[in-house]
């Protein structure tokens, strides 16, 4: 989320703006173009707008804390096989949260297909399932605190309950994470000494869906129960230091958990003898300061298997998830004009929830992912094609699904850039996404139009991730800061 509240927290040893600015140009040409190749990659989209195969909306939109430090990507015809899918979102958070969410995004995908196809290639495996059980399994692996023999014997008979797939990616997911932190640590122009980012990413083959998490934000699977009524299942564990593994484990290595006074609700993480940095999350993506006092990056890993009851996937930023349930989101999601609009309404839907429930407070950045199931043994692109024609997807068609899947299966060519709202999308977002959470509350709230310049910026941000440090803003100079209010002590 936000990023900061005051102005004396810690510092990076010897490492400063200056040193920044001057680093080696050469480096930073070379990432220059590394950056243009990932984006003339086929199948891969990180801006608003929808997947090549139209399975996928994405949208992020800035919120009112200075640069938008969330970021997203979705990649079609990720790893081995065509049928592979790769999602995620990064909530940054720091003064140089936005660079590193977004080098996350960019380089932790191509570590964990390369580990994934050495993986493969060294066990044998040609990518097919043996077993198809359906549920979910969550694994926790800690660099502070190993498994007895007993629990490893039992993860061990646990994992040979689930598929090969779960086995290797599981694996690779951990090693990918693990090399992505520690090049963080090593790179030379970010400074993720009191930065970082959070990350929830997917892999989905198939039916078979793995999900690596670390930090705060959250994947949310939409599914129909026995009733035929559309549900929301919750597919990650917000990784905060409330959590009793998560508390002991800062609290063996010597850091601390407490919440301040003005909100008794958000635990946060401290270094021993300073109440600095504040972190409102138990494991990210840099943030060293923090490291050898429990903080880690090792993400947590489940699978499940998807069946013809789920529909779609929703991965977003807490500034989605502080302001409406998991509910909520999948029924704006379901009833949005058009794929290509879902994200979009869902992000419209959240900033008015947060004018809506805290009027004095900084709106948050948001980020979202929805990922549209297709259950068919064709590509992607195949599968959207004739989804109009699929009477088991007859949920989709009632929301006016399938034609537009077909539709949009055909490709755009401007599908990375920022696109306007339709008429249909812009009569949406100004009537329906309100009423979302409006129903709960009663009819005397003031509602603030969503196309009304929001004044309220004074007020501090409701729940900020890091107390003690600025957001750079790259509107005003790389030489400016924009801070949030200093806290009260």
């Amino acid at each position: 989320m936000g990023s900061c509240l005051s102005l004396d927290g810690p510092s990076s040893p010897g490492r400063g703006g200056t040193r920044r600015r001057n680093n080696n140009k050469g480096k930073e040409d070379d990432e220059e173009r590394q950056q243009q190749i990932l984006s003339k990659v086929p199948g891969r989209t990180f801006l608003n707008g929808t997947g090549a195969a139209g399975l996928a909306s994405l949208f992020t939109q800035q919120g009112k804390k200075g640069t938008n430090q969330d970021a997203m990507l979705v990649w079609e015809d990720f790893g081995p096989r065509g049928d592979t899918i790769f999602c995620g979102v990064f909530d940054g958070h720091g003064p140089n949260g936005h660079m590193v969410a977004r080098r996350v995004r960019d380089y932790l995908p191509l570590k964990l297909s390369s580990h994934w196809e050495v993986n493969i290639a060294r066990n044998g495996i040609n990518g097919e399932n043996n077993i198809c059980t359906e549920g979910s399994m969550n694994s926790e692996e800690t660099s502070s605190v190993s498994l007895d023999e007993e629990s490893r014997a039992s993860s061990d008979l646990e994992e040979e309950r689930y598929p090969e797939i779960y086995t290797t990616l599981k694996e690779s997911f951990l090693k990918a994470y693990k090399i992505m932190d520690k090049e963080l640590k090593l790179h030379q122009n970010i400074d993720c000494f009191c930065s970082g980012t959070t990350a929830v990413t997917l892999v989905k083959q198939g039916r078979d869906l793995v999900i690596g998490n670390v930090g705060d934000s959250r994947a949310v699977l939409a599914t129909r129960d026995q009733n035929n009524y559309l549900t929301a299942v919750q597919l990650t564990v917000d990784l905060k230091p409330t959590l009793p593994k998560e508390a002991e484990r800062i609290k063996r290595c010597k850091g601390r958990v407490f919440s301040l006074r003005d909100e008794p609700e958000v635990a946060r993480v401290w270094l021993p003898n300073s109440d600095s940095p504040g972190l409102a999350m138990a494991r990210a993506f840099g943030d060293f300061c923090l490291k050898d006092y429990g903080l880690i990056s090792v993400p947590e890993i489940s699978y499940r298997r998807l069946t013809e009851r789920d529909e779609f996937i929703v991965l977003a930023t807490d500034g989605v998830w502080d302001v409406l349930s998991n509910k909520e989101v999948v029924d704006i999601v379901a009833k949005a004009p058009a794929c290509s609009a879902a994200a979009r309404c869902l992000v419209q839907a959240a900033v008015r929830a947060w004018r809506f429930k805290y009027p004095s407070s900084k709106i948050d950045d948001c980020a979202v992912v929805c990922l549209f199931l297709v259950h068919s043994d064709d590509d992607p692109a195949t599968a959207a094609a004739s989804m109009s024609d699929t009477s088991s997807n007859s949920s989709m068609k009632e929301n006016g699904w399938g034609p537009l899947l077909a539709t949009e299966a055909a490709g755009s060519n401007n599908r990375n850039k920022q696109e306007e709202p339709s008429g249909l999308e812009e009569a949406f977002l100004k009537e329906h996404a309100m009423s979302e959470f409006e129903l709960h509350h009663d009819g005397n709230s003031t509602v603030v139009e969503d196309w009304e310049e929001w004044s309220a910026l004074e007020g501090v941000a409701r729940v900020n991730t890091l107390l003690t440090l600025p957001r750079f803003d790259v509107k005003t100079s790389d030489k400016k800061w924009s801070a949030g209010p200093k806290v009260k002590k």
